[in-house]
C-alpha cells in the first residue's frame, strides 16, 4: 500500500527546555509495492521516522497516511504494520518457531509450514526449537526479520535488519529478502547506514542528515551521480572493493546539534560549497533531475551556481570537495 508522510516532525523532551529536533518537516511518498531506504549516519532521524510510522513514537507535527487513511492517530495494533526491530524484541519464553509464528496467530492454513519456509529462507531452520537466549545475536536478528516477513501486512518496516550478520551471509540474504518482498508485493521501508544494503535492496533512497531529507531518488542515480554535497561526501568517505583507497574523502566537522539546530541547511557548517543563504534558509526538496530531488540552494536558479538546466548533469563527476 502507498505511504505518505506530510511535513512530519519529531521533537523529544520538553519543547521549552532543550528539545531535541530528531525529525524536521519530512515529506515522503512511497508507492504501492515499492522499497525505499532511509540512509544516513547515526542520529540523522531515520529510526525516529520509522518508529513514528509504526506508532511507537508520537508525531509532534504533520500527518502519516497509509493507503489514503491517516494512521498517526491510530494505536500501533490498528496500523497493519509489520516491523523487524534492530533490537530483536523476541519473546524469551517462546521458541524461535513460536516467536515467528506469533505473527500468524488466528490465521488459517498451515502455519507450521509457513514458519519452516521463512526460517529456511533466512537459514535459521535448525534453531526453531531453541529459545532466544540460546541463539547468537545474528540468529536472533534473523528470527525477528522472519517474524516480520511472514506477515501479510499493509507495510513492512525493517530497522537495520541485517546489521549483526557476517558480510558473506548478509550479501546472500539481501537478495532473498528483496525477492520475498517482490513476490508478495509488499511495500517496505528499510532503515540502514549500510550503503551496500541500501543500493542492493531499495528502489529509491532518501538520504537524511540532521533530521532532514537532503536528497532522494532512484537508488542507481543516487550512487552514480549524487547531487547534494552531503550525499557526495557520504558516498566518498565509505570504502568499497572497487574504490581506489586514495580517493576516499573525509568530511570535516561534526553532525549538527539537534537541540540547537542550524537555522538553514543542517549541512551548512560542514559544506564545502556553503553560501550565505545556506546559513539562514532551509532549501526545499525539489526535483533537479527526472529521478532525483535535492534540498540544496546550489541548484536554485536565483541563488546557486548549479541552477541552470545542465548544471546537475555537469556536476555528476564532482566529488565532495568540488
Amino acid at each position: 500500500m502507498s505511504l505518505n508522510l506530510a511535513t512530519v516532525s519529531k521533537i523529544y523532551g520538553d519543547r521549552t527546555k532543550h528539545p531535541v529536533h530528531a525529525v524536521r518537516e519530512m515529506n515522503l511518498d512511497i508507492d504501492d509495492g515499492e522499497i525505499i531506504a532511509l540512509l544516513g549516519s547515526s542520529g540523522c532521524g531515520k529510526t525516529s521516522t520509522l518508529r513514528m510510522i509504526a506508532g511507537f513514537e508520537s508525531v509532534t507535527r504533520g500527518e502519516i497516511h497509509l493507503a489514503g487513511k491517516r494512521i498517526d492517530v491510530l494505536p500501533p495494533a490498528q496500523r497493519g504494520v509489520a516491523m523487524a526491530f534492530e533490537g530483536y524484541a523476541l519473546y524469551p519464553p517462546l521458541t524461535i518457531a513460536e516467536n515467528i509464528g506469533f505473527a500468524l496467530r488466528g490465521s488459517r492454513g498451515d502455519t507450521d509450514k509457513q514458519v519452516r519456509e521463512i526460517a529456511e529462507l533466512l537459514e535459521i531452520g535448525a534453531f526453531l526449537d531453541r529459545r532466544p537466549n540460546g541463539l547468537s545475536g545474528g540468529q536472533q536478528q534473523r528470527a525477528s526479520l522472519a517474524r516480520a516477513l511472514i506477515r501479510n501486512a499493509n507495510l513492512h518496516l525493517l530497522d537495520e535488519p541485517m546489521g549483526q550478520l557476517e558480510p558473506q551471509l548478509r550479501a546472500v540474504l539481501r537478495g532473498r529478502v528483496k525477492a520475498r518482498i517482490r513476490e508478495r508485493g509488499y511495500t517496505a521501508v528499510l532503515v540502514t547506514h549500510d550503503q551496500g544494503e541500501a543500493n542492493a535492496m531499495a528502489d529509491r533512497i532518501a538520504v537524511m542528515y540532521g533530521g532532514r531529507t537532503m536528497e532522494s531518488g532512484d537508488a542507481e542515480a543516487i550512487f552514480s551521480s549524487p547531487l547534494h554535497p552531503y550525499t557526495k561526501g557520504l558516498i566518498g568517505c565509505v570504502p568499497n572493493i572497487e574504490m581506489d583507497m586514495e580517493r576516499l574523502v573525509s568530511m570535516p566537522g561534526s553532525p549538527p546539534d539537534l537541540v540547537s539546530p542550524p537555522a538553514g541547511c543542517p549541512f551548512a557548517p560542514r559544506c564545502p560549497k556553503v553560501m550565505e543563504i545556506c546559513k539562514t534558509a532551509v532549501p526545499p526538496l525539489v526535483a533537479h533531475r527526472e529521478a532525483q530531488q535535492a534540498a540544496c540552494w546550489l541548484y536554485d536558479e536565483k541563488h546557486g551556481s548549479a541552477g541552470s538546466p545542465g548544471a546537475a548533469r555537469r556536476s555528476e563527476g564532482e566529488n565532495a570537495d568540488g
